[in-house]
């Protein structure tokens, strides 16, 4: 699986690294249930390293039905309680708690604008934002626009989606393109 291409340098770890930032990290997201399986997976990031959660996000579709948000959006202490029982996931009350508010806000954003991409890449005028880093110490924990997303989606009741989680969410949803001016992606 491995082949000689110039990659950003914290995708080296493994397969599974090479492999997302291969095939997803970046590239732009307009469809609202991927955009909805990024932001749950981003929070449930938040303490924890990002290939952990790669490791289990099959786990993670599983457990969160496929991340349908409008199933999720249902969920009760039942479902907490099991989620919880679930190995497979980052067992957090907290963080599963906040996936079903964030479901919840998640449709309250959709009515508002007809879908959450609308709303999301709104804040892009609907075209990525093509950074020019040389170096990975270039790239930035979160922006001023990742601080003023997360301040409305909070506002909007989404839980655990600070800046670094928001910014790590345009960069994982092609809103930002972060692949170093080195990277294969970037040509």
């Amino acid at each position: 699986m491995t082949t000689l291409k110039n990659r950003c340098a914290w995708c080296e770890k493994d397969d599974l690294y090479r492999k997302y930032h291969d095939e997803e990290w970046g590239n732009p997201v307009f469809d609202d249930a991927k955009l909805f399986e990024f932001l749950i997976l981003e929070t449930f990031q938040a303490g924890v390293s990002w290939h952990l959660i790669l490791k289990k996000r099959e786990h993670f579709r599983k457990a969160f039905l496929d991340f349908d948000y409008k199933q999720i959006a249902y969920f009760g202490d039942y479902e907490v309680q099991e989620l919880m029982k679930d190995a497979g996931i980052i067992r957090n009350t907290l963080k599963i708690k906040s996936a079903i508010s964030n479901a919840k806000a998640f449709i309250k954003v959709q009515e508002e604008f007809g879908s959450f991409s609308n709303f999301i890449w709104g804040y892009v005028e609907g075209k990525p934002i093509m950074n020019q880093f040389t170096s990975l110490s270039e790239v930035p924990a979160f922006t001023p626009l990742a601080e003023k997303i997360s301040k409305d989606l909070k506002k909007r009741g989404f839980k655990f989606i600070g800046p670094t989680t928001m910014y790590a969410h345009m960069q994982a949803t092609g809103m930002v393109n972060d692949h170093l001016l080195s990277c294969w992606k970037r040509s």
